[in-house]
């Protein structure tokens, strides 16, 4: 596979009208700028989480089409910032990470085989943790497009090493265009759904990431309520901050255990976490600056001896604030499922168990969108939930 056959397109996520995923998707007659209303996306909504991960490497634009062509409704960038203030798609501001000593530890380019990047290697204290690698924001786009991306997780997914050093790094804009020309060219409203990382980070630096989103959902027509795209933050305070900018929908991301970051940084000042935030209280302050809530999975269905368990109340209360819900992340490979849904080899953690099983129980316990890495499954998942009496 060439990395020209990719290039071309790039996606765009959750549109939510009013905080409610909707039944039915269509493209407009306006155009995909001016796609997102009422009746779209369909729910349950299938959100590519950083593309095809599953099966390409992620956060690619092959990635992303290959999320489209295996049905989903939306795309989701991970945005970090270059030296010169382009938004760009990683998982993380790290592009490569090392060990104490020296040796490789993660890696989503090619950058620590590149000798004249050399010393670029640092460290940094990211959101309180150090690291030691090399970092997005020290590249200016014209370098960091010298650099080509490579498999996150070869242990468990090493099928997709085969795509290393094809592919570029995107911009947010390639991912938007690819978002609009799939959406034409298929007749349906693709959207994307950015997460902004590291918010308070980027902000010390002097490189804030909310202005230049703002100025690309400008720049696209997308600064509207009803536009196809849903942004995303584990922070809480740059999502109040973009709501007095923006109408798009906002989606506030809970993590399992601790705290947003923003408020670690606000010391004694803030001393609530992410279970607050759950709370009747805190769910009636998300719905005052968000349309979604969007938390990790076993905040709706716990799992306990290796099986998922009874619901719980978390995706009703929601629901009663007035906030859809948006669950992360499902994997098809054993080594992300709980024990009772992996298939043989059970030991094998490439290996693919039941992920259409594991997506059908939180449809039943009421969630309206799922973030995927395998668009195919999760697109298999709702079309047999819909056909269920």
């Amino acid at each position: 596979m060439k990395a020209s056959t990719h290039l071309k397109t790039v996606a765009l996520a959750a549109a939510l009208l009013n905080g409610a995923f909707m039944t039915a998707a269509t493209a407009t007659e306006g155009g995909w700028a001016s796609a997102g209303g009422a009746d779209w996306p369909p729910e349950p909504t299938v959100i590519a989480h950083r593309g095809a991960s599953a099966l390409r490497p992620e956060h690619t634009l092959a990635a992303y089409l290959k999320a489209i062509e295996d049905g989903a409704d939306l795309i989701e960038p991970d945005l970090v910032i270059t030296k010169d203030g382009v938004l760009v798609a990683r998982h993380e501001n790290a592009i490569a990470i090392v060990n104490a000593d020296g040796s490789l530890k993660e890696a989503t380019t090619n950058v620590a085989e590149l000798p004249e990047f050399a010393d670029r290697k640092t460290t940094k204290t990211i959101d309180g943790a150090a690291i030691t690698g090399w970092f997005v924001e020290d590249f200016t786009l014209h370098e960091l497009k010298t650099l080509r991306a490579r498999e996150r997780i070869p242990a468990i997914r090493p099928a997709n090493t085969a795509f290393n050093d094809q592919f570029e790094i995107p911009t947010f804009q390639e991912v938007i265009d690819l978002a609009r020309a799939e959406s034409e060219k298929r007749g349906r409203t693709i959207g994307v759904a950015p997460e902004t990382k590291h918010p308070t980070f980027f902000r010390s630096i002097g490189l804030p990431l909310e202005p230049a989103l703002i100025a690309i959902l400008d720049q696209n027509g997308l600064n509207r309520k009803e536009a196809p795209v849903i942004v995303q933050s584990f922070e809480v305070g740059n999502l109040k901050e973009l709501r007095k900018q923006t109408d798009v929908r906002l989606a506030q991301l809970v993590d399992d255990a601790g705290r947003p970051y923003d408020f670690i940084a606000l010391g004694e000042a803030e001393k609530r976490t992410y279970d607050d935030l759950l709370t009747d209280a805190g769910l009636k302050e998300i719905a005052t600056y968000a349309n979604i809530l969007a938390p990790y999975k076993t905040f709706i269905v716990p799992v306990a001896d290796g099986k998922p368990g009874k619901p719980t109340d978390l995706a009703q209360r929601a629901h009663a604030a007035g906030l859809s819900v948006l669950i992360w992340t499902l994997r098809p490979e054993n080594n992300f499922l709980p024990e009772s849904l992996r298939k043989e080899p059970r030991n094998d953690k490439t290996a693919r168990g039941d992920s259409v099983g594991e997506i059908t129980i939180y449809l039943d316990a009421g969630v309206n969108a799922f973030f995927s890495d395998d668009s195919a499954v999760g697109r298999a998942a709702v079309d047999a939930f819909r056909k269920k009496p």
